[in-house]
């Protein structure tokens, strides 16, 4: 159920044998889908600078880097590939307000509950939709970042390619208890074409869903390849560990 393969090819996104040996072979930065230059009026506008933030699936990316220098005091990041992180630690040694941790997004239990104000990924949601199990994986990670949000905090999903269809059924159990806003931007490069109207600002106004968290049937996309981002907002009310264990049983049935 729910698995999304709209992007996905055929290597196995989920596994750090995969990572570890890209990461050996390119080497240098790479970041996916777009650069924090395009994220920041997000980022800012929803984790304010003295927040503890989690980079989840932070790979070999520069963008923790341009957070730092964006004035953001603690960002923690972790990835499931060793290399990746043994890299990122000797690359960024001098800076303390960047921290790197080996873990896989599925199990970070070492991290107590209500650890961050902000949890931030960018492709790795998409990277186990692309695996095995991909409806337990997304559960797992997913319940995971929801235990770690402080109440109030952020979980900012930026960038996807999972439209609504396949990312909304994901966000909204009422497990997580997140408050959902999207918004679409295009891809790098884009051109619009001559005589639209649309502008920057309108790419910063949440786009309106409906209330089984779809796009409506009216609503066109400018760029068929754009980007998708999803702003979870925890509530303060806690749900009890009875409707976890119900939701964990009715994914691995």
């Amino acid at each position: 159920m729910f698995r999304d393969v709209s992007s996905c090819n055929t290597y196995n996104y989920g596994d750090a044998l995969y990572w570890d040996a890209r990461y050996v072979e390119e080497g240098g930065s790479f970041d996916w889908y777009q650069r924090y230059s395009s994220l920041r009026p997000f980022v800012r506008n929803y984790i304010s600078t003295s927040s503890r933030v989690l980079m989840v699936g932070c790979g070999n990316a520069v963008m923790s880097e341009d957070m730092v220098a964006d004035g953001y005091e603690d960002v923690m990041n972790v990835d499931i590939s060793s290399v990746a992180i043994d890299m990122m630690k000797r690359k960024y040694e001098h800076i303390p307000q960047l921290k790197y941790m080996q873990m896989d997004v599925r199990d970070m239990s070492v991290f107590p509950d209500e650890s961050f104000e902000g949890v931030i990924d960018k492709g790795t949601l998409d990277s186990l939709m692309c695996g095995n199990d991909a409806p337990i994986s997304a559960a797992q990670m997913l319940g995971e970042v929801s235990r770690l949000l402080k109440p109030g905090g952020i979980y900012l999903l930026q960038i996807t390619y999972g439209d609504p269809t396949v990312r909304m059924p994901h966000l909204i159990r009422p497990v997580y208890n997140w408050k959902v806003n999207l918004y679409i931007i295009p891809r790098p490069g884009f051109q619009r074409p001559e005589g639209c109207s649309s502008s920057i600002k309108s790419y910063l106004e949440p786009i309106p869903i409906t209330e089984k968290g779809l796009l409506p049937a009216e609503f066109v996309l400018e760029d068929p390849d754009c980007h998708f981002i999803y702003v979870c907002k925890k509530d303060d009310m806690e749900l009890s560990s009875a409707t976890t264990y119900g939701l964990t049983v009715d994914l691995l049935q």
